[in-house]
């Protein structure tokens, strides 16, 4: 297995759509390993394949207390199951070190297939259901700090600009 580097906002990769995965292969497999490996290092419970620059719709996450229950979705599919909606304090790999309340509907239908190509279809709720939404919005171009205010968004995009120069934010 290997580490991944993660992209980082602003960095205009990320707004790059993914492309539907057609066929699971021993390379897609290897991605997904080296994207759980990656996501425990970093640390973080969810990766989806367009944050270490592979535009493929692939998610890998975690969100067991014990970090011992990895999930590998591709081509995901979510749909609300109802109108309830929580809001969580969310983070991301992406943007290291910063975190905002979003809202999201707190139940989806997921659709996916597993690493052996194998159909999923389930309900998620709470974290689980925050985290897959989180990741999938990744393989749609679009980021947690999509949700909040323009202000607070080019506030964070300078400061990681900053430290992307290599100097303290």
């Amino acid at each position: 297995m290997a580490l991944l580097s993660i992209l980082e906002y602003p960095d205009h990769r990320l707004r790059k759509k993914a492309k539907p995965v057609t066929h699971i292969d021993a390379a897609l497999q290897q991605l997904a390993q080296d994207m759980l490996e990656t996501m425990y290092q970093a640390p973080g419970i969810g990766l989806a394949a367009i944050q270490v620059n592979r535009p493929v719709r692939l998610v890998v996450l975690d969100v067991s207390e014990e970090k011992n229950t990895p999930q590998i979705f591709f081509n995901p599919l979510l749909t609300p199951v109802d109108e309830s909606r929580n809001s969580y304090d969310e983070g991301c790999l992406s943007v290291p070190g910063f975190y905002e309340l979003v809202e999201r509907p707190a139940r989806v239908r997921v659709q996916a297939l597993n690493e052996q190509a194998i159909a999923l279809d389930f309900i998620a709720d709470g974290l689980l259901a925050t985290c897959i939404q989180h990741e999938v919005d990744h393989l749609n171009g679009k980021l947690f700090v999509d949700y909040i205010s323009s202000l607070k968004r080019e506030r964070i995009r300078k400061k990681l600009e900053k430290q992307h120069k290599g100097h303290p934010a």
